[in-house]
Protein backbone atom coordinates (compact mmCIF):
# COMPACT_ATOMS: atom_id res chain seq x y z
CA UNK A 1 0.00 0.00 0.00
CA UNK A 2 2.81 2.63 1.05
CA UNK A 3 4.97 1.23 -2.04
CA UNK A 4 1.65 2.14 -4.41
CA UNK A 5 1.45 5.55 -2.49
CA UNK A 6 5.25 6.31 -3.67
CA UNK A 7 4.64 5.02 -6.91
CA UNK A 8 1.82 7.23 -7.91
CA UNK A 9 3.88 9.96 -6.50
CA UNK A 10 6.96 9.37 -8.40
CA UNK A 11 5.60 8.22 -11.33
CA UNK A 12 4.84 11.45 -13.06
CA UNK A 13 8.34 12.94 -12.07
CA UNK A 14 10.13 11.13 -15.11
CA UNK A 15 7.99 12.69 -17.58
CA UNK A 16 7.96 16.08 -15.93
CA UNK A 17 10.67 17.33 -19.02
CA UNK A 18 8.59 15.91 -21.62
CA UNK A 19 5.10 17.67 -20.85
CA UNK A 20 7.62 21.03 -20.51
CA UNK A 21 8.50 20.48 -24.01
CA UNK A 22 5.56 19.38 -25.60
CA UNK A 23 3.21 22.25 -23.67
CA UNK A 24 6.07 24.60 -23.47
CA UNK A 25 5.75 25.10 -19.59
CA UNK A 26 7.58 26.85 -17.11
CA UNK A 27 9.86 25.63 -13.76
CA UNK A 28 7.04 27.26 -12.12
CA UNK A 29 4.50 24.86 -13.60
CA UNK A 30 5.72 21.84 -13.25
CA UNK A 31 6.57 22.45 -9.41
CA UNK A 32 2.93 23.49 -8.79
CA UNK A 33 1.91 20.22 -10.74
CA UNK A 34 4.01 18.76 -8.55
CA UNK A 35 2.58 20.21 -5.39
CA UNK A 36 -0.72 19.70 -5.84
CA UNK A 37 -0.58 16.20 -4.90
CA UNK A 38 1.23 17.80 -1.05
CA UNK A 39 -1.55 20.15 -1.27
CA UNK A 40 -4.52 18.23 -1.70
CA UNK A 41 -3.27 15.26 0.46
CA UNK A 42 -3.31 18.17 3.35
CA UNK A 43 -6.78 18.63 3.18
CA UNK A 44 -7.89 15.18 3.23
CA UNK A 45 -5.83 14.79 6.00
CA UNK A 46 -7.52 18.04 7.73
CA UNK A 47 -10.70 16.41 6.96
CA UNK A 48 -10.44 12.30 7.18
CA UNK A 49 -7.17 12.35 9.08
CA UNK A 50 -8.72 10.32 11.85
CA UNK A 51 -11.30 8.22 10.09
CA UNK A 52 -9.25 4.97 9.96
CA UNK A 53 -9.72 5.13 13.58
CA UNK A 54 -13.28 5.08 13.35
CA UNK A 55 -14.00 3.11 10.23
CA UNK A 56 -10.99 1.05 10.08
CA UNK A 57 -7.90 0.80 8.22
CA UNK A 58 -8.76 -1.54 5.72
CA UNK A 59 -11.42 0.61 4.54
CA UNK A 60 -9.28 3.48 4.51
CA UNK A 61 -6.93 2.23 2.48
CA UNK A 62 -9.59 0.80 -0.13
CA UNK A 63 -10.67 4.03 -0.71
CA UNK A 64 -7.23 5.50 -1.43
CA UNK A 65 -6.13 2.43 -3.08
CA UNK A 66 -9.56 3.32 -5.45
CA UNK A 67 -8.68 7.00 -5.91
CA UNK A 68 -4.96 6.43 -6.81
CA UNK A 69 -6.60 3.82 -9.77
CA UNK A 70 -8.58 6.62 -10.80
CA UNK A 71 -5.78 9.17 -11.13
CA UNK A 72 -4.28 6.58 -12.93
CA UNK A 73 -6.82 6.66 -15.49
CA UNK A 74 -7.09 10.42 -15.87
CA UNK A 75 -2.87 10.61 -16.74
CA UNK A 76 -3.51 8.01 -18.96
CA UNK A 77 -6.25 9.99 -20.82
CA UNK A 78 -4.23 13.65 -20.41
CA UNK A 79 -4.90 16.22 -23.27
CA UNK A 80 -3.54 18.87 -21.30
CA UNK A 81 -2.04 20.10 -18.68
CA UNK A 82 -5.12 20.76 -16.70
CA UNK A 83 -5.65 16.64 -16.23
CA UNK A 84 -2.16 16.59 -14.86
CA UNK A 85 -3.37 18.77 -12.37
CA UNK A 86 -6.18 16.95 -11.44
CA UNK A 87 -4.42 13.69 -11.61
CA UNK A 88 -2.18 14.78 -8.88
CA UNK A 89 -5.27 15.69 -7.06
CA UNK A 90 -6.45 12.49 -6.75
CA UNK A 91 -3.32 11.16 -6.17
CA UNK A 92 -2.92 13.30 -2.91
CA UNK A 93 -6.37 12.52 -1.84
CA UNK A 94 -6.17 8.55 -2.48
CA UNK A 95 -2.53 8.71 -0.17
CA UNK A 96 -4.07 11.30 2.64
CA UNK A 97 -7.36 8.67 2.88
CA UNK A 98 -4.19 5.40 2.73
CA UNK A 99 -0.79 6.56 4.35
CA UNK A 100 -1.66 6.88 7.69
CA UNK A 101 -4.17 4.09 7.78
CA UNK A 102 -1.31 1.56 6.36
CA UNK A 103 1.32 3.38 9.02
CA UNK A 104 -0.82 2.32 11.43
CA UNK A 105 -1.93 -0.91 10.38
CA UNK A 106 2.15 -1.95 9.83
CA UNK A 107 2.62 -0.76 13.97
CA UNK A 108 0.00 -2.70 14.81
CA UNK A 109 0.28 -6.08 13.17
CA UNK A 110 4.18 -6.24 13.76
CA UNK A 111 4.99 -9.33 15.76
CA UNK A 112 8.71 -9.30 15.69
CA UNK A 113 11.07 -8.23 19.08
CA UNK A 114 12.29 -5.40 17.19
CA UNK A 115 9.81 -2.37 17.55
CA UNK A 116 11.70 -0.19 15.01
CA UNK A 117 10.63 -2.66 12.21
CA UNK A 118 7.34 -1.01 11.22
CA UNK A 119 9.16 2.45 10.38
CA UNK A 120 11.94 0.46 8.89
CA UNK A 121 9.44 -1.40 6.61
CA UNK A 122 7.44 1.81 6.00
CA UNK A 123 11.05 3.22 4.86
CA UNK A 124 11.51 0.34 2.82
CA UNK A 125 8.47 0.09 1.24
CA UNK A 126 8.19 3.61 -0.17
CA UNK A 127 11.66 3.74 -1.14
CA UNK A 128 10.56 0.57 -3.35
CA UNK A 129 7.74 2.19 -4.62
CA UNK A 130 9.49 5.41 -5.96
CA UNK A 131 12.56 3.37 -7.50
CA UNK A 132 10.04 1.27 -9.59
CA UNK A 133 8.34 4.19 -10.69
CA UNK A 134 11.24 6.37 -11.79
CA UNK A 135 12.81 3.00 -13.30
CA UNK A 136 9.51 1.75 -15.31
CA UNK A 137 8.14 5.21 -16.31
CA UNK A 138 11.78 5.81 -17.09
CA UNK A 139 12.07 2.94 -19.39
CA UNK A 140 8.39 2.83 -21.07
CA UNK A 141 9.00 6.61 -21.66
CA UNK A 142 11.74 6.21 -23.44
CA UNK A 143 11.45 2.75 -25.85
CA UNK A 144 7.37 2.06 -25.43
CA UNK A 145 5.31 3.39 -27.93
CA UNK A 146 2.56 5.80 -26.07
CA UNK A 147 5.43 7.10 -23.41
CA UNK A 148 2.76 9.32 -21.85
CA UNK A 149 0.12 6.60 -21.34
CA UNK A 150 1.96 3.32 -20.67
CA UNK A 151 3.56 4.23 -17.20
CA UNK A 152 0.17 5.29 -15.98
CA UNK A 153 -1.56 1.87 -17.53
CA UNK A 154 1.01 0.26 -15.41
CA UNK A 155 0.14 2.26 -11.83
CA UNK A 156 -3.68 1.61 -12.87
CA UNK A 157 -2.88 -2.75 -13.06
CA UNK A 158 -0.97 -2.39 -9.44
CA UNK A 159 -3.62 -0.24 -8.03
CA UNK A 160 -5.82 -3.03 -8.77
CA UNK A 161 -3.85 -5.63 -7.87
CA UNK A 162 -3.62 -3.54 -4.15
CA UNK A 163 -7.32 -3.03 -4.29
CA UNK A 164 -7.88 -6.58 -4.36
CA UNK A 165 -5.02 -7.95 -1.88
CA UNK A 166 -6.41 -4.84 0.98
CA UNK A 167 -10.13 -6.64 0.48
CA UNK A 168 -8.53 -9.76 1.13
CA UNK A 169 -7.11 -8.64 4.33
CA UNK A 170 -9.00 -10.04 7.65
CA UNK A 171 -10.98 -7.62 9.41
CA UNK A 172 -9.06 -5.90 12.40
CA UNK A 173 -11.18 -4.55 15.02
CA UNK A 174 -11.60 -1.05 13.76
CA UNK A 175 -13.38 -2.78 10.83
CA UNK A 176 -16.10 -4.06 13.20
CA UNK A 177 -17.18 -0.94 14.52
CA UNK A 178 -20.24 0.52 13.42
CA UNK A 179 -19.78 3.99 14.40
CA UNK A 180 -20.66 7.39 12.53
CA UNK A 181 -17.97 8.79 11.12
CA UNK A 182 -17.83 12.67 11.25
CA UNK A 183 -14.95 15.66 10.18
CA UNK A 184 -13.05 16.60 13.79
CA UNK A 185 -9.81 17.89 14.86
CA UNK A 186 -6.71 16.00 13.89
CA UNK A 187 -5.96 15.44 17.77
CA UNK A 188 -2.75 14.69 19.42
CA UNK A 189 -2.24 13.60 22.82
CA UNK A 190 -0.81 15.74 25.05
CA UNK A 191 1.94 13.13 26.65
CA UNK A 192 2.61 12.70 22.82
CA UNK A 193 3.17 16.15 21.99
CA UNK A 194 6.80 17.12 22.37
CA UNK A 195 7.70 13.52 20.34
CA UNK A 196 5.19 14.55 18.04
CA UNK A 197 7.00 18.09 17.35
CA UNK A 198 10.29 15.85 16.77
CA UNK A 199 9.16 13.37 14.78
CA UNK A 200 6.96 15.75 12.90
CA UNK A 201 10.30 17.91 12.33
CA UNK A 202 12.38 14.84 11.45
CA UNK A 203 9.63 13.74 8.49
CA UNK A 204 9.57 17.14 6.95
CA UNK A 205 13.44 17.39 6.38
CA UNK A 206 13.16 14.07 4.92
CA UNK A 207 10.21 15.43 2.71
CA UNK A 208 11.40 19.20 2.34
CA UNK A 209 14.62 17.26 0.44
CA UNK A 210 12.49 14.69 -1.61
CA UNK A 211 10.58 17.99 -2.85
CA UNK A 212 13.73 19.28 -4.30
CA UNK A 213 14.39 16.28 -5.75
CA UNK A 214 11.40 15.01 -6.95
CA UNK A 215 10.36 18.30 -8.17
CA UNK A 216 13.75 19.32 -10.41
CA UNK A 217 16.14 16.64 -9.75
CA UNK A 218 14.84 15.64 -13.58
CA UNK A 219 15.89 19.13 -14.77
CA UNK A 220 19.39 19.04 -12.76
CA UNK A 221 20.21 15.68 -14.24
CA UNK A 222 18.90 16.40 -18.31
CA UNK A 223 20.87 19.81 -17.40
CA UNK A 224 23.89 18.72 -16.14
CA UNK A 225 24.25 15.37 -18.49
CA UNK A 226 22.45 16.96 -21.33
CA UNK A 227 20.65 13.45 -22.50
CA UNK A 228 17.34 13.67 -23.52
CA UNK A 229 17.11 9.57 -22.55
CA UNK A 230 14.40 9.34 -19.85
CA UNK A 231 15.61 6.12 -19.00
CA UNK A 232 19.15 7.19 -17.80
CA UNK A 233 17.46 10.24 -15.75
CA UNK A 234 15.10 7.67 -14.14
CA UNK A 235 17.86 5.71 -13.46
CA UNK A 236 19.64 8.71 -12.02
CA UNK A 237 17.00 9.53 -9.83
CA UNK A 238 16.27 5.72 -8.55
CA UNK A 239 19.86 6.25 -6.92
CA UNK A 240 18.91 7.73 -4.31
CA UNK A 241 15.61 6.25 -3.51
CA UNK A 242 17.60 2.69 -3.73
CA UNK A 243 19.44 4.08 -0.80
CA UNK A 244 16.38 4.94 0.98
CA UNK A 245 15.24 1.27 0.98
CA UNK A 246 19.06 0.12 1.75
CA UNK A 247 20.01 2.46 4.76
CA UNK A 248 16.26 1.46 6.16
CA UNK A 249 16.98 -1.99 5.93
CA UNK A 250 20.48 -2.20 7.05
CA UNK A 251 20.23 0.02 10.32
CA UNK A 252 16.21 -0.94 11.31
CA UNK A 253 17.43 -1.80 14.61
CA UNK A 254 19.19 1.91 15.39
CA UNK A 255 17.66 3.78 18.16
CA UNK A 256 14.96 6.54 17.32
CA UNK A 257 16.04 9.56 18.24
CA UNK A 258 20.03 8.51 16.81
CA UNK A 259 18.47 8.04 13.68
CA UNK A 260 16.76 11.25 13.66
CA UNK A 261 20.23 12.72 14.83
CA UNK A 262 22.24 11.58 12.36
CA UNK A 263 20.17 12.15 9.45
CA UNK A 264 19.36 15.68 9.97
CA UNK A 265 23.47 16.01 10.00
CA UNK A 266 23.81 13.41 7.12
CA UNK A 267 21.13 15.82 5.54
CA UNK A 268 22.60 18.94 5.93
CA UNK A 269 26.07 17.38 4.22
CA UNK A 270 23.71 16.40 1.39
CA UNK A 271 22.27 20.26 1.03
CA UNK A 272 26.05 21.30 1.18
CA UNK A 273 26.78 18.72 -1.86
CA UNK A 274 23.93 19.72 -3.97
CA UNK A 275 24.74 23.54 -3.46
CA UNK A 276 28.31 22.91 -4.46
CA UNK A 277 27.05 20.63 -7.72
CA UNK A 278 24.44 23.74 -8.24
CA UNK A 279 27.87 25.79 -8.67
CA UNK A 280 30.30 23.43 -10.16
CA UNK A 281 27.74 21.45 -12.47
CA UNK A 282 29.60 18.33 -11.35
CA UNK A 283 27.71 15.37 -12.38
CA UNK A 284 29.82 13.20 -10.04
CA UNK A 285 28.71 15.94 -7.40
CA UNK A 286 25.05 14.85 -8.50
CA UNK A 287 25.99 11.07 -8.05
CA UNK A 288 26.78 12.01 -4.52
CA UNK A 289 24.50 14.12 -3.52
CA UNK A 290 21.69 11.47 -4.79
CA UNK A 291 23.17 8.82 -2.35
CA UNK A 292 24.25 10.86 0.41
CA UNK A 293 20.80 12.41 0.12
CA UNK A 294 19.02 8.98 0.27
CA UNK A 295 20.89 7.82 3.73
CA UNK A 296 19.66 11.27 5.07
CA UNK A 297 16.52 11.13 4.25
CA UNK A 298 15.91 7.03 4.98
CA UNK A 299 17.53 8.50 8.48
CA UNK A 300 15.27 11.27 9.92
CA UNK A 301 11.97 9.36 7.95
CA UNK A 302 12.72 6.02 9.74
CA UNK A 303 13.75 7.65 13.03
CA UNK A 304 10.36 9.99 12.97
CA UNK A 305 7.82 7.43 12.39
CA UNK A 306 9.42 5.32 14.90
CA UNK A 307 9.59 8.10 17.77
CA UNK A 308 5.46 8.76 16.85
CA UNK A 309 4.61 5.23 16.64
CA UNK A 310 5.79 3.99 20.05
CA UNK A 311 4.47 7.14 21.34
CA UNK A 312 0.22 6.72 20.94
CA UNK A 313 -1.88 4.72 21.84
CA UNK A 314 -3.95 2.48 18.98
CA UNK A 315 -6.70 4.71 18.96
CA UNK A 316 -5.04 7.94 18.60
CA UNK A 317 -2.37 6.39 16.47
CA UNK A 318 -4.02 7.23 12.99
CA UNK A 319 -5.14 10.81 13.53
CA UNK A 320 -1.77 11.22 15.11
CA UNK A 321 0.52 9.82 12.18
CA UNK A 322 -2.44 11.99 10.12
CA UNK A 323 -1.39 14.99 11.99
CA UNK A 324 2.46 14.23 11.42
CA UNK A 325 1.96 13.77 7.58
CA UNK A 326 -0.11 16.83 7.15
CA UNK A 327 2.63 18.95 8.65
CA UNK A 328 5.63 17.24 6.91
CA UNK A 329 3.49 17.26 3.45
CA UNK A 330 3.10 21.10 4.24
CA UNK A 331 6.62 21.62 4.32
CA UNK A 332 7.06 19.21 1.29
CA UNK A 333 4.49 21.70 -0.88
CA UNK A 334 5.98 25.22 -0.05
CA UNK A 335 9.72 23.53 -0.96
CA UNK A 336 8.62 22.36 -3.93
CA UNK A 337 6.87 25.65 -5.01
CA UNK A 338 9.49 28.18 -3.61
CA UNK A 339 11.52 26.12 -5.73
CA UNK A 340 9.81 26.06 -8.96
CA UNK A 341 9.14 29.72 -8.36
CA UNK A 342 12.61 30.38 -8.12
CA UNK A 343 14.27 28.45 -10.61
CA UNK A 344 11.43 29.78 -13.17
CA UNK A 345 12.33 33.31 -12.20
CA UNK A 346 16.37 33.33 -11.56
CA UNK A 347 17.55 29.41 -12.74
CA UNK A 348 18.26 26.22 -11.15
CA UNK A 349 21.28 27.44 -9.45
CA UNK A 350 19.79 30.45 -7.53
CA UNK A 351 17.14 29.04 -6.74
CA UNK A 352 19.25 25.64 -5.34
CA UNK A 353 21.07 28.57 -3.35
CA UNK A 354 18.31 29.57 -1.73
CA UNK A 355 16.61 26.87 -0.81
CA UNK A 356 19.19 24.73 0.11
CA UNK A 357 20.15 26.62 3.08
CA UNK A 358 16.60 27.01 4.51
CA UNK A 359 16.13 23.16 4.68
CA UNK A 360 19.22 22.57 6.05
CA UNK A 361 17.77 25.03 9.13
CA UNK A 362 15.15 22.72 9.58
CA UNK A 363 17.33 19.92 9.37
CA UNK A 364 20.00 21.67 12.02
CA UNK A 365 17.07 22.71 14.28
CA UNK A 366 15.90 19.27 14.19
CA UNK A 367 18.85 17.75 15.25
CA UNK A 368 19.38 19.95 18.40
CA UNK A 369 15.41 19.19 19.31
CA UNK A 370 16.18 15.46 18.97
CA UNK A 371 19.38 15.55 21.19
CA UNK A 372 17.02 17.74 23.87
CA UNK A 373 14.10 14.95 24.02
CA UNK A 374 16.69 12.14 23.72
CA UNK A 375 18.55 13.56 27.06
CA UNK A 376 15.35 14.97 28.95
CA UNK A 377 13.53 10.96 28.36
CA UNK A 378 16.76 9.52 29.32
CA UNK A 379 17.17 11.56 32.55
CA UNK A 380 13.51 10.70 33.40
CA UNK A 381 13.66 7.26 32.08
CA UNK A 382 10.68 7.61 30.13
CA UNK A 383 10.66 4.40 28.04
CA UNK A 384 9.10 6.11 24.73
CA UNK A 385 9.99 5.55 21.62
CA UNK A 386 12.97 3.19 22.06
Amino acid sequence: MLALCLWASGAPSVLYPTYAAEWELSSTVITTIFATYPVVLLVVLLVFGSISDTIGRRRAMLAGVGLILVSGLVFTAAPDVAWLYIGRALQGAGAGLAIGAASASLVENNTSSNPRLASSLTTASTALGLTLALLVSGSLAQYAPLPEQLSYGVLVFLSGVVFVAVFMMPQQAPDARVTPWRPQALHVPRPALRVFVVATLAVSVAYSVGAVFLSLGASIARELTGTTNLLVIGALLAISSIMIGITAIVLQRIHSHLAVIVGAVVSLGGLALLELCASTGSIALFLLWCIVGGVGYSLVFMGGLGLISRATEPRHRGATLSALYLFSYLFQAGTAIGAGVLATALGLAVSVDVIAPLVGILALLTAILAGVDWRVRARSQVPLAQ
